[in-house]
């Protein structure tokens, strides 16, 4: 009994590996990796404000990344309120609204400048701290609003 239930976890555990290697490898090495250029491309969906920088997340609720990312995304929008915008789409949950930010793997992370131009997607986890250096490597120096 305990060596059938060992080889259906094996199994599933192949089944799940075989079923990302397909998924990244549709994605192709681009999708990984961030862009340098910018690219016009305006969110599909009105950030609450126009006038600030948006960064939209699109993962799932149980994806171990995006689990992950979960309370930096809080962070991020509790400490940088009116500084930021930050939205997470699930993509299990909401597939429709996934689409059409055309992600290739979750978590995808896109910056987007006050303007809505799209400026640099970054694939997989990524910590607090290296999302506010990809806002500053794009020239958008996030500052904490100052506590009254």
């Amino acid at each position: 009994m305990q060596r059938s239930s060992n080889i259906r976890s094996i199994a599933c555990a192949a089944v799940l590996i075989a079923f990302l290697s397909i998924l990244f490898a549709a994605g192709g090495a681009g999708a990984a990796s961030s862009s340098a250029k910018a690219t016009p491309v305006r969110p599909p969906s009105k950030p609450v404000s126009r006038s600030l920088p948006l960064l939209v997340d699109v993962g799932a609720d149980k994806c171990i990344p995006c689990i992950a990312m979960a309370p930096i995304l809080e962070e991020l929008k509790k400490e940088y309120a009116g500084v930021l915008t930050v939205k997470f789409i699930d993509a299990w949950k909401n597939p429709e609204e996934a689409k059409k930010y055309r992600v290739r793997g979750i978590p995808t992370q896109i910056f987007y400048n006050a303007s809505g131009m799209e400026l640099r997607r970054h694939f997989g986890f990524i910590s607090k701290e290296e999302i506010l250096r990809t806002f500053e490597d794009l020239g958008i120096l996030l500052k904490k609003p100052s506590k009254k």
